[in-house]
């Protein structure tokens, strides 16, 4: 018998005994043991604070999303190995793809978040808060990475998946994480952590795997640490109710499997095709991975004249529904992960059942296709028909973690809100209308007690990801029985696993610590011209201080013969009346491209393009007669990396604008961006 090992303190190695036998979902044979008895979980903790946290927090954001990016690639080119061990899991090809290269798209999505990021190991949140009149003292954010560990408690349902959209979000972040999948379908999460620790992609330390029960493995986190849990809400709530957790406010994150519903909207009736997509989407969310999803549609909320018409159009497609051996072609439901599985989920049936009628499946008599149903951990898919949800509330109450689901009716839309909130707080909920109206009615009436809606119709169809499909760049997470908690979310995701300071001192501090450039602090004189630097030798806070123009009528008329834009309070002084202007005033645009035309050094030097303009802003109208100037200082800088062998060395640098009057006001202010050419080095 095989044992399946854990990755900690630097080896891999099997625990004491064994725990927990693993089996085969298809057949039924025994895959081997697994145990993580006799760890030392603080010195696994301790070793991902004081080996994998020093060497995150080390690298910026940059290196970090390049890190998760390569990462990315070299686990793409071995799934095929991943596939055949998660058929193994009772998955189906369509089950392991949205696990497998679903889990590493979320390296990918969150290796793209470093263009959101500073070239820098801690992010600077905001922009900086005036604290006194003279402008010499102001107050910021900054957040670091916090100096604990990431430990993830994870579901058996996505071995990968669940493992990756976590750690890409922590990694970005620059904290360690130690994994626990579940033991029931830890054997793949092993397979891709052996993958990951031989390609040193990532800094020794900031990732260990425990694969067996994990006992024990918060009882030494303190506030530095953030636990996630991902399953039942009942398990969830236990461990986030620990003293310890309270007491020493660790962040605990938890995300529960809820009774998620799909509404059809009023709108969409037989005769169109949203009527079709709900049909074809409730199948779907009740047979993929076996319906053991927590974004599952759990209720399929529809209007009442309508309910026989649903009912029959889902229940023609799940009995066509093969399930069996993914292997054989044709089977399109695979098995549920375990054997332990299958008595849970019946017996969530048997409880449904004492208050609503299956009307499509049955709990015994179903067709296997290529294995045995007694050797194997297959369900039947199963649809209940409850006609008074209101009363009978069961379904509200029960979630079966399996291929089962409960169409139920509603009145109007508000009754349909209602049911949906009857849940007690959902990851996700979806409706599928073609009307927009009835869309935002429901969106904004249902929206407080869920993470996440759906809104489908035709028009999206084709490219939409699903009910069940939480994004990289969107929150997962939701109220109530859902767990309360939040992850993913892109940007959001990552500052989750960072620690926010207010900083406060004088512009010139806040700016070195920052190394972006605050309004107020000092601004020495570049000398050179900042477009003769390369990439390197510019420093955030250096300024040229342009020679001057003074504005005339003969500027305004011409910009706007080049532009086109006649806009009356340029053109016309006899229509200023009631307005907040004194006389004709130059084009904000003209102001703009005149203060380019004094900090732009013409001659051929490191600087290779401008790319941008962000955060333009026109603050002080200019008349005829004003003497304008601009104070071009380096605001940021980011380096960035070479596409191939061929690509020239350069990096990205945000320019201040900062155009001002003769009374020595600001009119203008904007950020440019350019790309500089980094010192040659191979001369």
């Amino acid at each position: 018998m095989q044992d399946f090992q854990n990755y900690i303190l630097g080896a891999w190695g099997k625990g004491e005994g064994t725990e927990t036998k693993l089996y085969n979902a298809i057949n039924g044979d025994i895959l081997g043991g697994v145990s993580s008895a006799g760890i030392d979980y603080e010195a696994v903790l301790t070793y991902g604070r004081n080996v994998g946290g020093p060497a995150l927090r080390k690298m910026t954001f940059q290196e970090r999303g390049r890190m998760l990016k390569a990462l990315a690639f070299y686990l793409l080119e071995k799934k095929a190995k991943y596939y055949k061990v998660s058929a193994w899991t009772g998955a189906t090809k369509v089950d392991s793809w949205i696990d497998i290269e679903g889990g590493i798209g979320n390296l990918f999505a969150n290796a793209s978040l470093r263009k959101q990021f500073p070239d820098l190991p801690y992010y600077i949140d905001g922009v900086a808060a005036p604290l006194s009149k003279g402008g010499s003292f102001i107050g910021h954010h900054i957040m670091v990475p916090k100096e604990g560990v990431a430990i993830h408690i994870n579901a058996f349902n996505f071995p990968i998946w669940g493992m990756l959209e976590k750690i890409a979000v922590n990694l970005m972040a620059g904290v360690p994480a130690i994994v626990k999948p579940s033991e029931y379908t830890c054997y793949l999460t092993e397979v891709m952590v052996k993958d990951i620790i031989a390609s040193q992609i990532l800094p020794e330390g900031s990732l260990q795997l425990v694969c067996g029960l994990g006992r024990g493995i918060i009882d030494h986190v303190d506030a530095r640490d953030t636990v996630t849990f991902t399953g039942s809400a009942a398990t969830g709530k236990i461990l986030k109710g620990l003293p310890h957790i309270t007491d020493r406010s660790v962040a605990f994150n938890l995300e529960a499997d809820s009774l998620n519903a799909s509404i059809l909207g009023e709108h969409a009736t037989p005769d169109t095709e949203e009527f079709d997509l709900f049909v074809k989407e409730c199948v779907k969310e009740i047979t993929i991975k076996a319906g053991q999803k927590c974004t599952a549609v759990r209720r399929i909320i529809v209007p009442e004249k309508l309910l026989d018409e649903v009912q029959n159009a889902i229940s023609a497609k799940l009995e066509k529904t093969k399930i069996g051996d993914p292997s054989i072609e044709g089977v399109r439901m695979g098995a549920l992960a375990t054997k332990l599985q299958v008595e849970r989920v019946k017996e969530s049936v048997l409880e449904l059942e004492k208050s609503q009628k299956i009307v499509s499946g049955d709990l015994e008599n179903f067709d296997v296709e290529g294995a045995d149903q007694k050797l194997g951990a297959f369900f039947s898919p199963i649809l209940f028909r409850n006609e008074n949800p209101f009363k009978k509330i069961d379904c509200h109450d029960i979630e079966a973690f399996g291929p089962v689901s409960t169409i139920m009716p509603y009145k109007d839309l508000g009754e349909a809100i209602e049911l949906a909130k009857m849940g007690k707080g959902s990851l996700v909920s979806s409706i599928v209308t073609p009307n927009n109206q009835e869309a935002r009615e429901y969106v904004v009436g249902a929206a407080s007690m869920h993470g996440r809606i759906l809104v489908l119709n035709k028009e999206c169809a084709k490219e939409s990801t699903g009910h069940g499909s939480p994004m990289p760049l969107l929150t997962h997470g939701g109220p109530g029985r859902a767990g309360g908690g939040e992850e993913m979310g892109g940007k959001r995701g990552v500052l989750h696993y960072l620690q926010r300071t207010a900083i406060q001192g004088h512009p010139t501090t806040i700016t070195a610590i920052t190394e972006q450039f605050q309004i107020g602090a000092e601004m020495p004189e570049a000398n050179p011209h900042v477009f003769r630097k390369h990439f390197e030798e510019l420093v955030v806070g250096e300024t040229v201080f342009t020679h001057k123009h003074t504005v005339t009528d003969a500027d305004i008329v011409n910009f706007a013969n080049v532009s086109g834009d006649n806009f009356y309070a340029h053109m016309d002084a006899t229509s200023l009346d009631g307005t907040i202007f004194e006389q004709r005033v130059a084009h904000g645009y003209f102001i703009l491209s005149k203060a380019a035309g004094l900090f732009v050094d013409p001659k051929k030097g490191p600087v290779l393009l401008n790319y941008g303009l962000d955060e333009a802003r026109f603050i002080k109208p200019v008349y005829p007669g004003a003497t304008i100037g601009v104070r071009f200082t380096v605001k940021e800088k980011m380096d960035q990396e070479k596409r191939s062998e061929d690509d020239i060395a350069k990096g990205i640098v945000r320019f201040l604008v900062d155009v001002y009057d003769e009374t020595g006001e600001t009119v203008a202010l904007a950020t440019i961006l350019t790309m500089v050419k980094k010192i040659d080095q191979s001369q």
